[in-house]
């Protein structure tokens, strides 16, 4: 792959570029976007760009991009460059004394110590500079933040750093006071409907998965082979929908059980997917895909009632929809999608599963938020 094949980004790769070409090129870099939008795959051709030995002419005056050609290259395409690092918290169990840990939701400030600020020092070997890639670093805490502060300030002349961060509000004002910002936006849903058709899904699913990932690309893709890989997530997703709907408050501790379950299935499966992500995180992920559903349904809800001609997510379940949006008037779907989003916090913030759900469903029931019209 090559810049010039990374899609839906060009201001951003064009902010990069420009810089380059002017000679200013920044030493610290904070790609800051949702996730699956291409700010890993950016960073690695950018990565890749820096560390060429021969770059070549792109498209625009002083663009370039890398040759491919080169022994630098040929080193980057076979994940063995010495000169570029991905660091990430996964890392943990390779650091001095990570034997046996597993990676808790924060970033660990070991990580950050050995793979970066021990490696920062020793000068390049292939290329003429190191790359290093952060990934997360939403979830580097205050002393890991601080711990990078004097490399993000005086760094070496030959190193570049770029964080990955989804969450801009959660890196501290000196860490952001550091570095070049570079702004990601959604991938274009028609691009990624056409991605899920090339990995085989019929268009309805492909339709479903893009506009549930909200523009994330990577999400949608994620979704996909689990799909093919005969989870049947979007069979899961029509029960999910058709329980909110018509759910009263004497089922919602079975429900809670229902979508605790839908979620162990789904982080199972991801794990037979991603060898490289901790199963916790999986867990995670999983459970805010089962809360992601029920948020999009109370949107769709909502629109029906504010804008009855807006593309629904759920276009496939009309008929659910159309109840859900006639026990609720907007305000209250409004409110079902910021306690939604409220247990997605409690998600990030390692609550109990069952502790997240109940409570969820609780404050939805019709008793809560959920008053049928009359």
């Amino acid at each position: 792959m090559a810049l010039k094949n990374v899609f839906c980004q060009d201001r951003a790769i064009e902010i990069l570029q420009r810089g380059r070409a002017a000679g200013r090129a920044a030493h610290a870099y904070i790609f800051a976007g949702l996730e699956g939008v291409g700010k890993y795959t950016t960073a690695c051709e950018w990565a890749r760009l820096v560390l060429c030995r021969n770059p070549v002419a792109g498209d625009g005056e002083g663009f370039a991009d890398s040759c491919g050609s080169c022994e630098s290259c040929a080193l980057f395409e076979g994940g063995a460059h010495p000169d570029y690092s991905h660091v990430h918290k996964e890392l943990l169990e390779f650091t001095k004394e990570g034997k046996g840990r597993k990676a808790p939701v924060e970033f660990p400030i070991d990580v950050v110590r050995e793979f970066l600020l021990e490696k920062v020092t020793i000068r390049p070997t292939v290329s003429e500079r190191k790359v290093f890639v952060v990934s997360e670093a939403e979830k580097l805490n205050a002393s890991s933040q601080n711990a990078l502060l004097k490399v993000l300030e005086e760094p070496p002349h030959y190193c570049t750093i770029i964080l990955l961060c989804t969450r801009l509000e959660q890196l501290l004002p000196t860490t952001k006071s550091r570095c070049q910002i570079v702004r990601f936006g959604p991938v274009a849903e028609d691009r990624i409907i056409a991605r899920l058709a090339e990995m085989g899904l019929d268009r309805g699913r492909a339709q479903f998965f893009a506009r549930l990932a909200q523009g994330s690309l990577g999400l949608a893709s994620q979704w996909a082979r689990l799909e093919q890989g005969g989870l049947a997530l979007f069979d899961a997703k029509r029960g999910i929908v058709a329980a909110a709907a018509g759910f009263q408050r004497t089922d919602v501790l079975e429900l809670a059980e229902r979508f605790i379950a839908a979620a162990k299935e789904i982080a199972a499966a991801w794990a037979d997917l991603d060898k490289t992500v901790s199963k916790s995180d999986l867990g995670r992920r999983a459970q805010k895909t089962v809360i992601q559903i029920l948020l999009s349904a109370f949107h769709d809800a909502m629109m029906v009632n504010v804008a009855p001609d807006h593309v629904l997510i759920h276009a496939d379940q009309g008929q659910e929809i159309a109840r859900l949006a006639g026990r609720l008037d907007p305000e209250q779907a409004a409110r079902c999608i910021d306690e939604a989003y409220e247990a997605l916090r409690w998600i990030d913030a390692n609550v109990n599963e069952k502790l997240i759900f109940e409570r969820l469903l609780l404050r939805l029931a019709p008793s809560a938020i959920i008053c049928p019209k009359r």
